[in-house]
């Protein structure tokens, strides 16, 4: 059983940065894609970024470019979410989510493309 255990959310000022990290139990890392989402109260999940280790291939969301770095350590099975500039429109619980899979598809971007999920961390960016 994968479990996913986020970590490295908190309360911050606009402009401020945070780095988040999720550590996987998963024996393959290789074969595994890593995801960040993130769901503010009444809205939907919505997707922030990927990596795959397989292909090193990472895509993000419209609204982080330039903002936001995802990376990964594959020695700790460890991704993590480097946040700068945040702004109060980014304040949310964040979730890491994974899947097995060989390959990597950017199109990957709804919550349904992920099989396991972390319990969440809050990041709250205050104006």
């Amino acid at each position: 059983q994968v479990q996913l255990v986020e970590s490295g959310g908190g309360l911050v000022q606009a402009g401020d940065s945070l780095r988040l990290s999720c550590a996987a139990s998963v024996r393959t890392f290789s074969t595994y894609v890593l995801g960040w989402f993130r769901q503010a109260p009444g809205r939907e999940r919505e997707f922030v970024a990927a990596i795959s280790w397989s292909g090193g291939q990472i895509a993000y969301a419209d609204s982080v470019k330039g903002r936001f770095t995802i990376s990964g350590d594959s020695a700790k099975n460890t991704v993590y979410l480097q946040m700068n500039n945040l702004k109060p429109e980014d304040t949310a619980v964040y979730y890491c989510a994974g899947r097995f899979s060989r390959y990597f598809s950017t199109t990957w971007t709804i919550p349904a493309d992920y099989e396991h999920w972390g319990q969440g961390t809050q990041v709250t960016v205050s104006s």
